[in-house]
């Protein structure tokens, strides 16, 4: 006999009242013995994960019977912060003195106090659920024989006291690790200890320690999980070979960047007489990575591979990641192969999935494709002539795919993403843009294609599975959007809730403007997320009704979920699929969540990079565009840099300044001088702060 969670949480319900023990062990028809054994253990793991609350007369209830809210600490660093619930819906605020007791990202139960005349929920804590930091990374400060760590995340705005004696060894103004052994309360700011120095904040590669440390990544793998990877070897057995279909005369290729390590989708094309057929190659990471080993284990508790500048980390081992399960070429490798035939319109009109076995024939960069395909680059086409035909095909495709996904109003942000150019030492030489450009782009629309087909195909088998969720914009984000594109003059064509090809047709209106950045910069900003989540609701960026990850299960645990479902479609196993609808549901939120905590990781480190970057070229004088307006000064991004930083109204031509909300507008009252949101601006360095990732800028002139 067992207890689950639901009946104790259908008996709370339909007794719509706190319960005792002894009460809902009544109902259950348990004695005592049976009470300690089967209830007890199910009602405090309810409890600690805020499913539950025992009030003060030992009474259990439900949060949301009891007015409690279950959700994450989002800390501001000017002291207050807000409940972001569990269950959704509007967030709770809670002011400076209730958030002395918790850091970012704690786990609490808290109760609404009061409403404000703005109609704002106002809390405070009941219950702290669970801790989000063991341990933290900032700076040492001794002070009047007083130790403390400043923590480098400016979200967390405790300082933690740290016993002289304690200090590890760290002098002031290193930057440490120091673990938390008494958490922070009203009266009381943490205690904590160093257990770890660093180094100088500036040192090389030490953006992405604080990083790891701020965001609490897993960066290293126990012995028993990369012990278990090399167990495989470093080559395909013969055994694993056996039952799959042979694919390795087909002069199958990979394409990625020239500083890519792991390589998990290969691709050819070949021209029929009504289409093309496609096939795209993904490394069948499942086969090796099995539910309940240590591997999955891990895997799924990084849920994807975080990228920075300077390093990987990676959510397989390397001996995997890099090896055994990277299609490198000249060497068999296990795949999930998807087929497709695709009419000379574009439209895939059937696929297939089946276990094989591939030998990629050229690894080949983006680099090295364009120049022999737009540029005509005879050398490289001689050197890679057995694949040529291949690539004809591929780009020939791909133009059909490329026109079919602007006839369905498919988005396409132009990356205004930069890479970082290292000096011998390893600090920032130099920022450069990262061009995108077709052979990008025919690696794109393959690879939606499998992931399109892959989303069809499980859901049709009704396998427990997750979707690609990406929302149309919300409400209030398309206010303030419209409020904008107004200000510039573009008219807006939907009514309430608008279709992806009208923000497409926007895309299309400004193209070659000089405020095509700007524009699709804010209309980026007005998306919603997307996450993975059992429920299928679209992707609105894609214009596509149903889409899921498949291409790249190396480095995303979403994309190996959906492996193992097509692979328990296309086997015809008896067995039970081996996760169930509650895990998925589960998988989904946990993913989601990896994913945007290694997105916020990224972005710390560039974020610091560029400060560091920028630090070197303090009075030197850069071109930018205004892409923000505020009461108090102008935000100006750098051509070609991606670095953004403020012209406060101060370091403006001395006036005084009268901000305009509605054309995004500073005007001088005595000079009449006006700057507006996307003027072309030339600026001074003024000062950087790396601490806060703060720039400074001065108003040199507004350009024509």
């Amino acid at each position: 006999m067992t207890i689950t969670r639901q009946q104790v949480t259908d008996l709370l319900e339909q007794a719509d009242r706190p319960l005792s023990r002894r009460q809902l062990s009544s109902m259950l028809g348990l004695d005592k013995a049976e009470s300690d054994r089967l209830l007890k253990p199910v009602l405090v793991d309810m409890i600690a994960d805020g499913a539950l609350v025992r009030n003060r007369r030992a009474y259990y209830g439900l949060p949301r019977q009891m007015d409690l809210v279950a959700g994450r600490i989002s800390a501001h660093a000017d002291g207050f912060g807000f409940v972001i619930p569990d269950a959704g819906g509007e967030d709770l605020y809670l002011g400076p003195k209730e958030m002395r007791r918790v850091f970012h990202g704690d786990r609490v139960l808290a109760a609404v106090t009061r409403v404000d005349r703005r109609g704002r929920r106002e809390g405070a804590i009941v219950e702290i659920l669970e801790r989000a930091h063991e341990k933290l990374v900032g700076r040492l400060i001794v002070e009047d024989g007083i130790a403390m760590v400043v923590p480098d995340d400016p979200r967390l705005i405790q300082e933690v006291l740290v016993p002289t004696d304690q200090l590890g060894g760290a002098s002031p103004g290193r930057i440490v690790v120091v673990r938390i052994t008494r958490p922070p309360s009203v009266e009381r700011p943490p205690l904590g200890h160093v257990i770890a120095v660093l180094g100088h904040a500036d040192e090389p590669g030490m953006a992405t320690e604080i990083a790891i440390y701020n965001h609490q990544l897993p960066a290293e793998f126990a012995d028993g999980v990369i012990g278990e990877a090399e167990g495989f070897g470093d080559s395909v057995s013969e055994d694993d070979k056996q039952g799959r279909r042979d694919y390795r005369d087909l002069p199958l290729i990979t394409i990625d960047g020239a500083d890519a390590r792991d390589f998990d989708d290969a691709v050819f094309a070949r021209a029929l007489s009504d289409g093309f057929q496609l096939i795209v190659a993904i490394a069948d990471v499942a086969h090796y990575v099995r539910p309940g080993s240590a591997l999955d284990d891990e895997a799924n508790l990084r849920g994807t591979s975080v990228y920075f500048p300077d390093r990987v980390i990676p959510m397989l081992p390397e001996t995997l990641s890099n090896g055994l399960c990277s299609l490198n070429p000249r060497v068999d490798r296990l795949a999930l192969v998807c087929e497709m035939r695709i009419d000379a319109n574009g439209k895939v009109k059937s696929s297939r999935f089946h276990n094989g076995v591939i030998r990629s024939h050229a690894r080949l960069t983006y680099d090295q494709v364009r120049r022999m395909m737009e540029q005509g680059d005879q050398r490289l086409r001689e050197r890679y002539a057995e694949v040529m035909d291949n690539l004809d095909a591929l780009y020939a495709l791909y133009r059909k795919l490329r026109k079919r996904r602007e006839r369905r109003g498919a988005l396409d942000f132009d990356s205004e993403a930069v890479y970082f150019q290292f000096d011998s030492e390893g600090r920032v030489e130099n920022i450069r843009p990262y061009v995108r450009h077709d052979a990008h782009k025919l690696i794109e629309e393959c690879m939606i294609a499998a992931n399109v087909e892959a989303a069809r195909f499980v859901s049709g088998q009704e396998l427990p599975m997750l979707f690609r969720v990406h929302e149309p914009p919300q409400s209030a984000k398309l206010e303030d959007l419209e409020a904008f594109l107004s200000a510039q003059g573009i008219k807006v064509r939907w009514k309430s809730e608008p279709e992806p090809a009208q923000f497409a047709a926007i895309q299309a209106q400004v193209a070659g403007r000089p405020t095509a950045p700007l524009v699709n910069a804010v209309l980026l900003r007005a998306l919603s997320l997307a996450v993975y989540q059992p429920e299928n609701l679209g992707h609105f960026g894609l214009a596509l009704s149903a889409y899921a990850h498949f291409t790249s299960p190396i480095r995303r645990y979403p994309d190996l979920l959906l492996h193992r479902a097509i692979k328990h479609a296309i086997g015809r196993q008896d067995r039970s699929f081996d996760h169930s609808a509650a895990q998925m549901a589960e998988f989904g939120r946990h993913c989601s969540w990896t994913e945007r905590r290694a997105e916020e990781a990224s972005r710390d480190v560039d974020a610091r990079l560029k400060c560091q970057f920028m630090q070197r070229h303090l009075g030197d004088l850069f071109n930018g565009t205004v892409s923000g307006v505020t009461g108090f000064g102008l935000f100006v991004e750098l051509d070609g840099l991606g670095v953004s930083g403020l012209v406060h109204v101060t370091a403006m031509p001395n006036d005084y300044y009268q901000f305009d909300p509605v054309s995004h507008s500073l005007t001088g009252k005595r000079r009449g001088q006006t700057v507006r949101l996307a003027d072309r601006v030339r600026i001074e360095v003024a000062a950087v702060n790396i601490d806060e990732r703060k720039i400074d800028f001065r108003l040199v002139e507004v350009l024509d």
